[in-house]
């Protein structure tokens, strides 16, 4: 048993060899049926390997970035912790990819004052106990200098609470926190929109093309309790009438079960999978409707995955556009493209953000490389700019309300 799971294991990690190593892995014929491929290898290794491994409940701790040749002793560790389970391992996965690709770039350029960074993930199931097995790992590494970049939105709430809990002086730096109801720990410092600055954002394009009524979608009864509080109350500011669907499993057939005098637009909470089925189901309607769903959704891979085709469905973005001209947009598209064969994403270039935004207050210190320095250097950080994209701590460390939209058109196109 403990063969194939470490086989299953390493054919997780295959998933992830980079250019820079010269190693390949098999692919299909095209860039499109390779992510596909990547998300079915992720669905069918990451479980079983969880489920044979127990209560530990990790897929992998590795250091990604140490460059040959330079003393383990002398390097800056960072961990990371991503939920590689099914219901988030297209977050994760791209998360993951751009957090590796900013840390490889920063060790190139010579790391940290000179230090190489030891970037350190640990791959879980998003158990309760796959997470505290990840945390004591982390807790228990006194070299391990902060955590940064926990993905996604369940993983990173649990974490932030745990180590409110736990009272250690570790800092929490730009997880993918998409909970707008959290009173985040004080270790815990934001980058990213939450979901409530999202939904202000599409319910105000929405409002001002005159829309006053807004269905709402939700993917499971655990989505409707997180954010059914937060959807009333902002849909009762901007004045937008709402009607509240009835959650189904099958969201296939509650997608055809809508009704036909309902409202066109479609508020919908919840992940790309589900999104992908629901939209198919919507598709069977005659009536045109347009889906509005949040950072989660992943468009590009929503679109492989068989979105209902003549539904047009718009996104919204905790980060710039992906062709944008900032400089850290321009910088993330450059090193995804040497590094990885993938093409950018929203989420990939939050991974990227978050690792460049640790990069930067730590490489700003004037003192020693501690956990107590190091919290401290992200208390007295106020503002800072990372390549256009601007962070600003606040009382609740609710740093961001920036948010953009992109757009999946009827005949496949991503736009913006």
């Amino acid at each position: 048993m403990k063969i194939i799971a470490n086989k299953v294991i390493e054919q997780s990690r295959q998933l992830w060899l980079t250019k820079e190593n010269k190693q390949t892995i098999a692919q299909p014929a095209n860039h499109v049926s390779r992510r596909r491929f990547v998300l079915r290898s992720l669905q069918g290794t990451a479980g079983v390997a969880v489920a044979m491994m127990g209560s530990a409940a990790l897929l992998g701790s590795q250091p990604a970035c140490a460059q040959p040749g330079k003393s383990a002793q002398r390097s800056v560790v960072v961990a990371q912790i991503v939920d590689m389970s099914a219901a988030h391992q297209d977050v994760a996965k791209d998360f993951l990819i751009g957090s590796r690709a900013a840390w490889q770039d920063i060790n190139s350029r010579g790391g940290i004052k000179g230090r190489t960074v030891s970037h350190q993930t640990m791959e879980i199931d998003g158990s309760p106990a796959g997470l505290r097995a990840a945390w004591d790992a982390v807790r228990n590494n006194p070299d391990c200098a902060a955590i940064f970049g926990t993905a996604a939105d369940p993983l990173a709430t649990q974490l932030d609470a745990l180590m409110r809990d736990d009272g250690s002086a570790i800092t929490h730096v730009a997880p993918w926190l998409q909970n707008s109801s959290l009173a985040l720990s004080r270790n815990t410092f934001s980058a990213f929109s939450s979901r409530q600055e999202q939904i202000v954002h599409a319910f105000k394009s929405l409002s001002n093309m005159g829309l006053k009524t807004l269905a709402v979608v939700f993917a499971s009864p655990l989505e409707q309790t997180q954010n059914l509080q937060d959807v009333e109350r902002i849909a009762k500011t901007l004045g937008l009438a709402l009607e509240l669907q009835p959650v189904h499993t099958d969201l296939r057939a509650a997608g055809q079960r809508i009704n036909a005098a309902s409202a066109a637009v479609i508020l919908f909470i919840g992940g790309t999978p589900e999104l992908a089925q629901f939209t198919q189901g919507l598709e069977r309607q005659a009536r045109q409707r347009y889906v509005v769903a949040l950072a989660d959704v992943n468009l590009q891979t929503l679109q492989q995955m068989g979105a209902g085709k003549s539904i047009p469905v718009i996104v919204t973005q905790a980060v710039p556009l992906v062709t944008s001209s900032m400089p850290v947009v321009r910088q993330y598209r450059e090193v995804l493209a040497k590094l990885y064969d993938e093409p950018p994403t929203p989420l990939s270039l939050a991974g990227f953000i978050s690792a460049r935004y640790t990069f930067e207050v730590m490489n700003k210190m004037d003192v020693g490389l501690s956990r107590t320095s190091v919290l401290d250097a992200f208390n007295r950080q106020r503002d800072i700019d990372i390549g256009g994209f601007r962070v600003t701590h606040v009382d609740n460390r609710r740093s961001s309300t920036f948010v953009t939209q992109s757009m999946l058109t009827q005949d496949g196109r991503v736009v913006g």
